[in-house]
This record gives C-alpha cells, structure tokens and sequence, in this order.
C-alpha cells in the first residue's frame, strides 16, 4: 500500500532555470569586448508573477512510510509572466544573509564528504536559498554582459561578484556529493551551466582588459650599449680611420606596463577563473594575448621575423642592419621585457604563484626560441671575413644575457641540471657554440686571405700596402674583443702545431703560452710579414723594396703600438725581432743608395805624384752632381708616409752625405779654377744639400734643374 506525499515549495523549478540557462549558452555570444565589467550592484528586480501549479504524485514505499501523512508534491513552474513593473529590492543583508547559508550548507556538505558511505539519504538542502542565489548571480551577469552599466565598477563591487562566482563554483563541486540524488541533481545542473556562463563572460572580459588597456610608459627603460663598430669593408677597401660608435635610435617600451586599477581587475577576475577550475582557460587567453602584444613590440622596434633561407639570400649590408636590430632586441627582452612580464604574471596570478612561473616560462621560452632562430641562421651563413665583428657581438650578446635569464627561470625547489632555466640556458648556449665557431672559422680564413693576395703590381713610391693596412685594421679591432677572442678559440678551436716561429715568439709573449688566440694571431702576422717580403721583390730599385718593407714594417709597428692588446698578445719578443728588422732596412736603405755618393768623396786617386789630379777631381764632382740629382728626383717622389719614420731617414741621409761634402769641398775646392767655370763642377753648397735631401719622400717628384731655372 503505498502513500502520496506533496509538499509546496516557494521557488521556482531548478528544471525551468536549467533549460533557460542551457538555451542560453546554446546562443551565439556578442560581447562588446570594449566594454568593461559594469558595477556589481546588489540589488535584485523581482515582479509579481503569476505562478500556475501543477501536481506531481510521488508514490513512496509503504512499509516504510507507514507514519508519515499524505502530501501532495507541488512543483511550482516558472511561467515568466510579469504582471507588475513595481520592483521589490532586496537590502544587501539579504544577499548576505543567502550567502551565508549557502556557506554554512557548503561547510556542511564538505564534513560529510569523507563519511559519505554513512549518509544513505542526502542531507536536507536549503533549495529556496539556493535558488535565490544563483538566481542573483545569473541576472547580475545578464544585466553586465548587456552593457547597462557602461563606466569603470567599484572595486569592493568587484570583488562581491567574483565572491559569488567562486561560491557558485564551490556549490557545484559540493553537490557533486550526492550527484544520484534528483533534487541534488538538478541543483548541480543549475549552478554549472551559470558557473560555465559566467566564466565564459569573465574570459571575455579579461581578453578585453588584456587587449584594449594601454600600457603605461616607463621613462626609466634601460638602454643597451652602442657596439664599438660595423664590420670592415672589402679586402684591399680598406682605409686607415677611425670608426666611431653607430648610435642607436631611441627604444620603443615593451608593452607590459599596465595601470594599477587594470591590473587589480585582472588579478580579481583571474583569481575567480582559476578558483572555478577554469585555470587552464585562463591561462590560454593570458598567453595569447600577451604574446601579440610582444609581437607588436618587435615590430615597433623594427625586427622582422626571418627565415633560415631569408637570412641565406639576404646581401650583407642589409643583413648587417638586421643583425645590428637582433642585438637590440635581445637585449631589450631579457633585460627590460622578461622582468615586466613577469612582475605581471606574478601581479595577475598573485595567489598562484605556480601558474604565474609555468606562464612566464612558457613565455620567456617561446620568446627566446624565436630570436634565437635568427641567431642560428647567422651562424649557418657564408663565411666571410666582413662578417666577423657582428657575430661576434652577438655571441657577447647571447652570453651576457645567459646569467641573466638563469636569475629570471631559476627556482630554489628545482635541481641545477633539470631546471628549466638550465633547458632554456642551454638552448642558448648551444646557439652561442655555433656562434663562436662562425667566429673561430672567419678570423681563421683571414689567413687564406693573406696567403692568396698574391697581386703582381707594386705599390707606387714604397707607400704602405692596402692588405697591411686591412690587416692590421682588421686585427686591431678584433683584439678589442680580446677576452671574447680568447674564450672563444680557447672552447671552439681545434689544437693544430704552430710553426717554429710563432712556437718561439708564443714562449717570448707576456700571456699564457697556450693561448690559442694569441698563437693564431701571430700567425697571421708572419703570414703578413712574408707576403710583404714578397711583394718587395717588384721592385727593381734595391733601397726602394727596403723604404716599402720599412714603410709597412712602421705601420705594423705603431698600429701594435697604439693597442694594448695586440701588444700583449704579440708580446715583447715579437716587437723586438721587428724593431730589429726596421734598423736592418735601414741599414740596407742607407748601402744601397748612398754608399757610391759616399764613394766620390774618398781621396783614393786624386794624388799623383803629390799633386791633385785636378781632371779626378773634376770627375768626381760631376759625378756627384749627377748621382745626387738623379738619387733627388726618384726619391722625392718617394712615399713615406708616417712623418717620423720620413724625419728619421733625411736626418740619417744629411748626418753622413752633407759632412762628407762639406769636408771633401774644404780639402779640394782650392785645386778648381776660380769664377764661372767653378760653378760649373760645385754645384750645391752644403746648406742646398741638405734642403734638398729634406725634399725627399715627399711623394712630389721635381727635377732639380727646372728649379734652378726659376
């Protein structure tokens, strides 16, 4: 036998609500993403409806309700007529007073969760309150989504409806419990379809705040380092100057400076996302949206995304300019961009600081990855030895930045070895080995440079010779990366032996014998020094192969002189051997041109019989004269360029040619006739001697005569 029991319930039916929610997310979502969340008013509209009941018989087990009375179930169903516009508001201690009890309902059910076997009936559940609540919560998103309120809400309003949406979300979890149970069931269903509808309108809203919120400049961005110089120009191009720093136009700030007020909106809703579950959600929107707003930033900088096979075809000189915007760049990311992303993460995610690292990893991560693609695409180019300096400032980059990124990912929970800051410093130290071994083969094929400049035309007037010049240049400005040098070849160069020379000069040298830079830049020096002995050759003129060498040697010597690194790399030894060589070519200088001047000057065979042999005499002045104006003429067009190594010379020339003169004109003049016909064999005077002999290597070639015409 069995009884009827019907009790009147004074809410509407969670099976009406939850269809009307379902519908609702069945329904394509326009949601001005512009608009911001409006203020929480809690406040709540409800007209006087008439409410139409329908009866439902529940039939129970008589033996065990034999107690009980009879009711009548009364469902009441929520037609959604209103026949009154006058509102009755709730005070904001009734919403209180609902929450509240849906709190201490929660706290109930959780209790009850680990002894759940014990409950072979759910508990009662205050479905009027419940149904009221998130009655509330659902109008209040309605009403915001639909953009009445179109001005910035109050803080602590804020702050109430992501309270609620996190009660919403509790309540569902909590219901779960008892989840076979119908009324339970229901409710369940009810407050997951609003939890989803709400999350899918806080997601919208962050996107919006993400997207639309401009930053805020910061005048303190820190700026990188103008590089020392661009690369060198073409082998036998080069000109002995001085390069000064290219300067580098003002940065444009990375985007990840939002306002206080934007960023506390975000912390509040991000923190109700992510208590609802809806973590990964969150996440996905944070990350996009902060990865455009990093693309647009390399764009305002001027970096352009490239493939390996663009960087493959592009000229140098346009790649020079875009490896010169990479270093930019990279720096600015790790040292301003990184830090602010994530003081944002931390800021947005406070609260969850596990998220907040995993976002900003993931982020610095992608970001790093990206950049370095280009890097890598730089290493795998044509060799070549203009490329030299801007992989090495990349390479400087890269590793200046590395400690730096490590400070950023490093966490005290995590092993050294599997970090992943160590994965990520990994990645970009194995970009920066390829680098370094970009840079060991380029300053190596400097070598083949030198040995194939095998050009078969001297160098008008003994004057410096281009590849010394490009050389020396080259080397200088390479030494002024002197410690990277070093690292560089001391972890990418493969030992080879030395030659015999450089062996002894590398013993003789102030660093460190094995240092493979240093050995491998003085082989390059006696690679010059023998390409310059050969080219002295073309010259016909025995002093003048010895003013080139001398030339050149001087140029070797004073740009050594004016590097302290080079200098300490070379080592006193090696610049004593080449001192020595510059006074052996001087010596050869002084043999080769005026030792048979010097000859005219001997007494050897002007006495006969103890009287001057006046038509010797004769002879040999002519003869001076006429090697003195021919030696003038080809050497004044001579080239000695440095000015003390030219002073050098004339005063080495006057202190042994004009006391010769002077004495031989004082022991044999008297012996010539007197008047016109004297001048006709002394031609200079000892003072016009030595003016002329300071008219030499000039590079003016005058005729000795012409002048003494005018």
């Amino acid at each position: 036998m069995e009884r009827s029991q019907t009790v009147t319930q004074k809410f509407s039916s969670f099976s009406s609500s939850s269809s009307s929610a379902s519908s609702r997310e069945d329904r394509p979502r326009e949601i001005d993403r512009s608009r911001s969340l409006g203020p929480v008013k809690l406040e709540k509209s409800y007209g006087k409806k008439e409410r139409d009941t329908e009866t439902v018989t529940i039939e129970e087990d008589e033996e065990e309700r034999q107690e009980e009375e009879e009711v009548e179930v009364v469902v009441v169903v929520n037609k959604e007529e209103e026949v009154s516009n006058v509102p009755e508001e709730p005070s904001e201690a009734s919403f209180g007073s609902m929450s509240e009890e849906v709190d201490g309902f929660l706290s109930f059910l959780l209790s009850i969760d680990d002894g759940r076997d014990q409950w072979p009936e759910p508990p009662a559940m205050p479905e009027p309150t419940i149904k009221k609540f998130l009655d509330f919560v659902e109008e209040e998103l309605v009403k915001y989504e639909s953009g009445k309120d179109g001005v910035s809400p109050p803080a602590n309003d804020e702050l109430v409806l992501f309270d609620a949406i996190d009660r919403v979300a509790k309540l569902t979890s909590a219901l779960s419990i008892f989840s076979s149970d119908t009324r339970y069931n229901k409710a369940m269903t009810r407050a997951s379809s609003i939890l989803r509808y709400a999350m899918c309108f806080l997601e919208d809203e962050f996107h919006s705040l993400l997207e639309d919120s401009k930053p805020k400049k910061d005048p303190g961005i820190a700026r990188p380092k103008a590089k020392r110089r661009p690369s060198i120009g073409h082998l036998h191009e080069a000109i002995d100057r001085c390069v000064p720093p290219s300067s580098e136009p003002d940065l444009v700030e990375f985007p990840s400076t939002y306002p206080p007020e934007i960023i506390e909106r975000l912390r509040g809703i991000a923190g109700a996302v992510v208590s609802a579950g809806y973590a990964t959600e969150c996440c996905q929107v944070f990350t996009i949206a902060r990865h455009n707003a990093f693309d647009v930033a390399l764009s305002n900088l001027g970096y352009e995304k490239l493939g390996v096979d663009d960087v493959q075809k592009m000229p140098w000189d346009s790649l020079e300019a875009k490896i010169a915007t990479w270093i930019k760049v990279f720096r600015q990311t790790v040292e301003v961009a990184f830090p602010r992303e994530n003081d944002l993460c931390e800021a947005v995610f406070a609260g969850h600081s596990t998220i907040a690292y995993s976002i900003f990893h993931n982020f610095a991560r992608g970001v790093t990855i990206l950049l370095l693609g280009f890097a890598e695409a730089v290493a795998m180019t044509k060799r070549s030895a203009e490329k030299l300096f801007k992989v090495l400032d990349m390479y400087e980059t890269l590793r200046d930045m590395v400690p730096r990124i490590d400070a950023l990912l490093r966490t005290e929970s995590e092993p050294d070895d599997c970090s992943a800051a160590h994965d990520l410093t990994t990645e970009v130290a194995l970009v920066g080995s390829r680098l370094g071994e970009a840079v060991v083969a380029i300053f190596c094929d400097l070598e083949t440079s030198i040995k194939t400049d095998m050009g078969k035309n001297a160098v008008p007037g003994g004057a410096v010779h281009p590849l010394t010049r490009y050389v020396m240049n080259y080397l200088k400005y390479a030494c002024e990366y002197k410690n990277t040098m070093e690292q560089v070849f001391r972890d990418h160069k493969t030992s080879e032996n030395p030659s015999s020379q450089v062996e002894d000069a590398a013993k003789g040298s102030s660093d460190d014998s094995h240092n493979p830079f240093a050995i491998q830049l003085m082989e390059a020096m006696e690679l010059l020094h023998t390409n310059l002995e050969s080219k002295s050759k073309l010259y016909r003129d025995p002093a003048l192969c010895s003013i080139f060498l001398m030339n050149n040697g001087r140029y070797i010597m004073q740009k050594i002189k004016g590097s302290t690194e080079i200098h300490q790399l070379l080592g006193d030894t090696w610049s004593r051997k080449r001192s020595s060589e510059m006074r052996q070519y001087h010596k050869n200088y002084q043999r080769e041109t005026w030792s048979k001047v010097l000859a005219c000057f001997k007494d050897d065979g002007l006495q006969a019989r103890g009287h001057v042999a006046k038509p010797v005499l004769k002879e040999r002045l002519k003869s001076f004269n006429a090697m003195f104006e021919e030696i003038h003429k080809a050497q004044s067009s001579w080239v000695v360029s440095d000015e003390q190594l030219q002073s050098e010379l004339r005063v080495s020339v006057s202190a042994v040619i004009v006391p010769a003169y002077r004495s031989f004109l004082g022991r044999f003049s008297q012996y010539l006739d007197t008047g016109k016909k004297s001048g006709k064999y002394i031609k200079f005077g000892p003072e016009e001697l030595e003016n002329y002999i300071d008219e030499l290597f000039s590079g003016n070639p005058s005729s000795m005569v012409s002048r003494k015409r005018t």
